[in-house]
This record gives C-alpha cells, sequence and structure tokens, in this order.
C-alpha cells in the first residue's frame, strides 16, 4: 500500500478559514485605530486653533476681527481636517465675546463620536459643570455632517 503524504482539501479549507477569519480581525483593529487617530488629530487641531484665536485676538474686547483666510495662516494651521472637510472660525452672531470651531465634512459615525468627545474649555462643556460635551450637531446618514464648538465668555 502506497502512503499519502499531503493535506486533505479539508485541513486546507479548514485554515484558509481561520486565516479570514485573522485578517478580518486584523483590518477592524486597523480601521479602529485610523479613526482614533483621526479624531486625536481633530482635538490637537482645535486645541491649537483656540489657543492660536485667543494668542491673536485675547487683548480685543470681542471676536469679530476674526477672518477664516488671515487665522489660519496667522496660527500655522491648515483648515484641512483629517476627515476631508474643513474647519471654519467664526464670532459668534449672538455674542462677539465668543467664536465657533466648525468640522466639516464629517459621516454619522466620525458626527456621533465627535459630538460626544468632552471639549474642554468651551462654553457648553464648563456651563453644563462638565456634564456636556461642548459641542452641537446633528449627525445623519447623508450628507455633509458637521458640528459646531464655541469657545470664549
Amino acid at each position: 500500500m502506497r502512503q499519502e503524504s499531503g493535506r486533505s482539501m479539508i485541513e486546507m479549507v479548514g485554515v484558509l478559514a481561520i486565516m479570514g477569519m485573522l485578517t478580518a480581525t486584523a483590518f477592524a483593529l486597523i480601521s479602529l485605530g485610523i479613526n482614533r487617530q483621526k479624531q486625536a488629530r481633530v482635538m490637537d487641531d482645535v486645541v491649537t486653533m483656540v489657543s492660536g484665536v485667543r494668542g491673536l485676538l485675547g487683548d480685543y474686547d470681542d471676536f469679530s476681527n476674526i477672518d477664516n483666510s488671515t487665522i489660519f495662516a496667522a496660527i500655522s494651521v491648515s483648515n484641512k481636517n483629517p476627515y476631508g472637510g474643513t474647519y471654519e472660525l467664526s464670532v459668534d452672531p449672538v455674542n462677539s465675546r465668543q467664536f465657533i470651531v466648525k468640522i466639516n465634512g464629517l459621516n454619522k459615525s466620525d458626527c456621533e463620536a465627535l459630538v460626544m468627545k468632552a471639549w474642554a474649555d468651551s462654553v457648553g462643556y464648563v456651563s453644563s459643570g462638565h456634564k456636556e460635551s461642548g459641542a452641537t450637531g446633528t449627525c445623519v446618514d447623508s450628507g455633509n455632517n458637521v458640528i459646531s464648538i464655541t469657545y470664549g465668555e
């Protein structure tokens, strides 16, 4: 009798199934890591923008001099965010002693995640006694979602 040396088809299918599960898990973890890195970069960019605006316009009584084209150049931050959208800075129309940071171009899940983050030192976060995030936005399935965070007095 001759002995077979090799693997059966069932063994090969089992090995391929295990490799497929490991690959799917790896892709999910990589995707999660990329999303967390994007969120961290957005938070760092917002902190830099807020510090820059306060540094440039802190001597004035209000923030009505905010101009997107000059402010981003002055604080050395790009107005492009890691989600493919943009950042915008504007004076609060209700209170010129406050300014608004808008983050545009978010999908629903990223929008929801950033709305839930605690935006320390924002007006909403401070006035709620650190119980609310300080960001507002309507996160929908389709479209270009935007969140707003208000800073100032």
